[in-house]
């Protein structure tokens, strides 16, 4: 489990990625299954590697500002040893009106991306 990418914090493929980019990223940790966040896009992809093997790779998702125009709560769930992702429906007026009166810098530009669950321009 890493947060973007082995080498860099930052850099995550997202999951239009192709097989090639996604094991020359995570094949390296060794692993059956590479679990990331980063990119607030949940998927879950079965990734052919040229050792013959096959590697799962996915990423969490967000519980809370998701990109992928689902504004339900994201998270993976990894059950012995099998991954499934989860979606929770919760209150995004409240967490909007919560947001509003808050005082966190660019509270406006989280709002337009929590009311759409799509990147936003600041």
């Amino acid at each position: 489990m890493v947060h973007a990418s082995p080498n860099n914090a930052w850099r995550a493929p997202g999951p239009e990625a192709s097989d090639a980019e996604l094991e020359s990223i995570y094949a390296g940790l060794g692993q059956p299954i590479a679990i990331y966040g980063h990119i607030h896009r949940s998927f879950i992809r079965s990734v052919p590697c040229s050792q013959g093997a096959e590697m799962l790779v996915a990423n969490t998702g967000s519980v809370s500002l998701s990109y992928d125009g689902d504004c339900r709560a994201a998270y993976l769930l990894l059950d012995e040893w099998q991954p499934s992702l989860r979606r929770v429906e919760y209150d995004v007026d409240k967490e909007l009106k919560a947001l509003s009166t808050c005082g966190l810098p660019h509270a406006d530009w989280v709002a337009k991306t929590l009311r759409s669950a799509s990147p936003q321009m600041p």
